[in-house]
């Protein structure tokens, strides 16, 4: 089985043909088609090819199925005996993607 480790919004994702990813949010209208080009390492019928950092020629093709945002995570912060309270809600916004081909 053949993957590839890719390189994208600061985190690293192991990714073989058919995959869904989740990742962070990148431009693009569901239905379209993206290429990573930050490929870090290749594995090919049991050869593995190492970029230094990154590995030149290879990309990484998907196609986006949904831009969202995650589950709410709430932040609350407090201090005793002083009257000191916040509550705050964040959504994390990522995108998702169906890898389609490994070029490398």
């Amino acid at each position: 089985m053949s993957y590839a480790i890719i390189k994208t919004g600061g985190k690293q994702y192991r990714v073989a043909e058919g995959d869904e990813i989740f990742i962070e949010t990148i431009e693009g209208e569901p239905e379209s088609l993206v290429t990573f080009d930050q490929v870090l390492a290749v594995s090919e019928s049991g050869l593995l090819r190492v970029g230094t950092p990154i590995l030149e020629g290879a990309t990484v093709t998907g196609e986006i199925i949904k831009q969202g945002r995650g589950k709410k995570i709430v932040v609350v912060k407090y201090k005793a005996k002083k009257g000191y309270r916040r509550k705050q809600g964040h959504r994390q916004p990522y995108t998702r993607v169906l890898i389609k081909s490994i070029q490398g």
